[in-house]
């Protein structure tokens, strides 16, 4: 026998049967609620039985709606922070860039691509090639880019990186089939990190990407590791090369300056020995002149001077001594030999053992023409 049968005393919720103190039936409860939906939304009333009626699937289908269109605003809300635009696609159609904020897009409808645009990128790669004399050279770069159009980098390339990273190659490749490998591993990778940037920023272009380089650093280049001991020494030998020249240079820095000063010497010598003797030429010739003036007036008197002057040029410059023993007799004292310095004792005793042959020797006797 059921609890809640008449005539019961007690059910389980401690009430008396068929009194007002027992519990709501459940039964009731739901078809108040169903009266108060339905009077919201213009329903009408259940059955006589409780079973819900058509009312009642029109208002679970109004609240279902509702809910799917909170939940469909709510998914359409998103934000674009100060380092990003964003690109808005309906139905597969540009619409429009936004900035930062908050933005709401229908969904389903539309597309959103969030491209960060403030901040530095880097694309690092490393790769075997072969420079212009033939040699393959392991070179390693590193690209810095940033993102300078939103819209072109979205729409009108699949994939925007790897087309970088593919040109990037291209562009250094180029560069490097062009340049020699001592170029490539010494002074030359300023110059091909320069037309590397700018190679690449004109294919980037020509694709129209989006895509702006700002910097290109091409690393310290490495030979193959099967060859790397025949490049270090080859490297080597070339460091010796240049300071071999530089030492050269510098002995000749040295030595042509002071070449140079001894033959301009030489030359400001023979100028002034040059000088010298035009004007005495020409001082002898001015004498010579003069003298002829003084030889017409006077022949005589002059030819005679000029005999005594060219007999005491000459006895000045000898040592001998001229005596007319004819009319005078006199002792001839070498004054010029005892005003000189003595010698050591060494050099005195061999002037000892020496006969005195300047002071023995007959003096020569020239006679004048008379």
């Amino acid at each position: 026998m059921a609890w809640n049968e008449p005539g019961k005393d007690k059910d389980p919720w401690g009430g008396r049967g068929g009194g007002n103190d027992g519990p709501p039936d459940l039964d009731e409860a739901f078809k108040k609620l169903q009266d108060k939906l339905n009077g919201m939304f213009g329903g009408g009333s259940g059955s006589n039985n409780g079973a819900p009626g058509a009312g009642s699937f029109g208002a679970i289908f109004t609240i279902i709606t509702l809910v799917a269109a909170v939940l469909y605003g709510f998914f359409g809300i998103y934000t674009v922070d100060a380092k990003e635009r964003a690109v808005v696609l309906k139905l597969g159609v540009f619409q429009e860039t936004l900035g930062e904020g908050l933005h709401w897009s229908a969904p389903l409808l539309t597309q959103v691509f969030k491209v960060g645009v403030t901040n530095e990128r880097q694309y690092p790669s490393k790769g075997l090639m072969l420079t212009q004399d033939e040699s393959i050279v392991e070179l390693p770069i590193t690209v810095q880019w940033n993102v300078a159009d939103v819209k072109a980098y979205v729409l009108n390339v699949a994939d925007p990186e790897t087309s970088l990273k593919h040109a990037t190659d291209s562009a250094l490749r180029h560069v490097v089939g062009s340049t020699e490998l001592e170029q490539v591993l010494s002074e030359g990778r300023a110059k091909m990190a320069a037309e590397v940037k700018q190679r690449l920023q004109t294919y980037l272009d020509n694709y129209q990407a989006g895509i702006q380089i700002i910097n290109v650093n091409i690393q310290q280049a490495q030979p193959p590791e099967e060859v790397r001991a025949n490049f270090d020494d080859v490297i080597k030998a070339k460091e010796d090369e240049t300071r071999l020249k530089n030492e050269a240079q510098s002995y000749s820095n040295g030595v042509i300056p002071v070449a140079r000063g001894k033959a301009q010497r030489m030359l400001e010598e023979a100028e002034a020995y040059k000088s010298e003797v035009v004007s005495r030429a020409e001082g002898e010739s001015a004498r010579f002149d003069n003298l002829l003036v003084e030889y017409k007036r006077a022949p005589e008197v002059t030819r005679k001077r000029l005999y005594i002057d060219a007999v005491e040029s000459v006895m000045t410059k000898s040592s001998k001594v001229m005596v007319d023993v004819d009319n005078n007799s006199m002792l001839y004292l070498p004054l010029d030999k005892l005003t000189k310095q003595v010698p050591p004792p060494v050099i005195e005793e061999q002037a000892e053992q020496r006969p005195a042959r300047d002071i023995d020797a007959k003096p020569v006797v020239r006679r004048e023409p008379r």
